[in-house]
């Protein structure tokens, strides 16, 4: 018998008897039953695993003293997710400091309910799960299709959260190494956040320090921005953003102002834009995006907009060409040839820019309706493009005789 088991059996052995009619321990002695343990893939001494169910769940990974193994036994034992059926039972598992998560589900068969009970199986240890399938019990908060209730964002979820308009709490949330300060401002943003969930807002929170890039880039925020609070964002389905200037307070109080003020429509949105230029008097016109409203949807005008970035190859190729084209066009007064870095700033909505350079036009009367320029980037080109699609036709001075 090994050295390590032999130290081990009676500490096994006493949290056995203190765990009777609780949860059982068993043993299995592997040099007369080797079958068993290769089939669960036992190779060292002692090895012990958590069966559920008549399966194996998971390896044991607590302590080996029969204090630890009963404490760390007792929190295995029970369902993996507790069955809230009450609006009470709900209140009374969310008013709790540890690490929680509520699963809403339609329907017993509800395959996302099949997929949360194996999470809670796997992460029992580090989080305590609850469900409910009457949806009923959801809409106070907001819930009213299969989802959990102020979800963790991550980079794995954060397309599909995304696709809603979502509040998100920023903070240093660690649900391994501080689980109650993590829930603690959790909790927070769920009790004021079930005050307005009805009104078509999601609420997540999130790791500050897997969304840094982010958040320097899409919200201006610096690292050192926000302390240890949490920094509150906002951002819509039509990609219009939103942030919470005022401190966090623990009592909620500043959360709930800046809801009100969102619902009732008098937050500024948030937009990402490099100062509008003092001196614009060049052929090819910078916009911005504080100014992009101004210039591009001018109603009078045809703007043509090229999108681009600093760093990029086929936008420096472009641009003697860009610049000549808005040099023949310069008398026109109806014609705007523009272009925008669209890394240092917002792109507005109805611009679908992926990659660079992406070039739009935009026609006087029509701002609601910008095409995507697909031609070819000589100037002659553009110039048979405008001359095509512009409310009037364009003055060109300059041009060979041949276009």
């Amino acid at each position: 018998m090994c050295g390590h088991c032999k130290k081990l059996a009676p500490d096994f052995e006493t949290a056995a008897t203190r765990l009777k009619g609780t949860v059982p321990l068993a043993k299995v002695d592997c040099t007369a039953s080797p079958d068993t343990c290769g089939r669960f893939g036992v190779t060292g001494y002692p090895t012990l695993k958590i069966f559920r169910n008549g399966e194996d769940a998971s390896s044991y990974d607590g302590p080996r003293s029969a204090d630890g193994i009963v404490h760390f036994m007792k929190k295995q034992a029970g369902p993996n997710s507790v069955t809230l059926r009450r609006e009470a039972d709900l209140e009374a598992f969310v008013n709790h400091f540890d690490a929680s998560v509520v699963g809403f589900f339609s329907g017993p068969d509800s395959g996302q309910l099949a997929e949360f009970l194996k999470a809670a199986s796997v992460m029992r240890e580090h989080f305590r799960f609850a469900h409910t399938i009457d949806m009923t019990l959801g809409l106070k908060h907001g819930v009213d299709t299969d989802f959990g209730m102020c979800p963790h964002l991550t980079n794995e979820n954060r397309d599909k959260l995304k696709g809603q308009d979502l509040l998100t709490a920023y903070y240093d949330l660690d649900y391994l190494q501080n689980p109650k300060g993590t829930n603690y401002w959790r909790n927070r943003v769920m009790k004021v956040g079930s005050q307005f969930a009805s009104q078509g807002l999601s609420f997540a929170v999130a790791n500050r320090r897997d969304f840094v890039d982010e958040l320097e880039e899409e919200f201006g925020l610096g690292s050192s921005d926000g302390g240890d609070l949490p920094f509150v964002t906002i951002r819509t389905q039509q990609g219009f953003k939103y942030t919470m200037r005022e401190e966090f307070t623990r009592d909620g109080k500043s959360l709930e102002r800046f809801l009100e003020d969102y619902f009732a429509g008098r937050l500024k949105r948030y937009i990402k834009s490099e100062p509008i230029p003092e001196k614009n008097k060049g052929p090819v016109k910078v916009v911005v995006a504080e100014s992009f409203e101004e210039i591009v949807n001018d109603p009078e005008k045809d703007v043509l907009i090229e999108f681009y970035a600093p760093w990029c190859g086929h936008c420096k190729s472009l641009e003697p060409k860009y610049k000549e084209l808005a040099e023949q066009l310069y008398s026109d007064p109806n014609i705007v040839i523009a272009k925008m870095d669209a890394t240092a700033n917002d792109v507005p909505q109805g611009f679908d820019v992926q990659g660079f350079p992406t070039i739009y036009f935009a026609q006087a009367g029509k701002k609601d309706q910008p095409k995507r320029y697909e031609g070819a980037h000589e100037v002659k080109d553009f110039i048979k493009y405008l001359k095509r699609e512009s409310s009037h036709v364009p003055v060109v001075s300059g041009v060979r005789e041949d276009l």
